[in-house]
């Protein structure tokens, strides 16, 4: 039986598609573009021990504030924003590489995790999730009737 956390396909406005094509257009690089936006939502690792699962992310200026961590019918959803330093009106910005927005991620967690004992850290721009395995594994055996 397979019990690995699986990604639920989501979007993410990190790299708004205006933005995009203005970048394209400006410096007419193809493959810049298509760097950008395959780091447009950030990177999770998950791994697998025998007590449970763990999810992490760097997330990178981002507060922890703004964070939102939720836990709906075995969904898992991460969102996240980084907001955009106000600009000082002396600065005339040259060009602008980092990136700023909204990030939404999902993930279905298994059968046999105990929800209501996930840990969630944020330390140094680094996101650790722990989510224990439940200790009794509930499996039903069901009989077939051959009639």
């Amino acid at each position: 039986m397979n019990r690995m956390i699986q990604l639920i396909p989501s979007r993410s406005s990190l790299f708004p598609t205006r933005d995009i094509w203005n970048r394209f257009f400006s410096d007419g690089s193809v493959s810049t573009l298509l760097n950008e936006d395959a780091n447009c939502m950030p990177a999770f690792d998950i791994s697998e021990s025998e007590k449970g699962y763990r999810v992490s992310a760097e997330l990178p200026g981002i507060d922890v504030k703004d964070l939102e961590i939720t836990l709906v019918e075995g969904v898992l959803k991460i969102k996240g924003e980084k907001r955009q330093e106000a600009e000082k009106k002396e600065d005339h910005y040259l060009r602008i590489e980092r990136n700023y927005g909204s990030f939404d991620r999902s993930f279905r967690l298994p059968d046999g995790v105990e929800a209501n004992k996930i840990d969630a850290t944020y330390k140094d721009g680094v996101l650790n999730l722990t989510i224990p395995k439940s200790k009794e594994t509930k499996t039903t055996k069901i009989t077939i009737n051959a009639n």
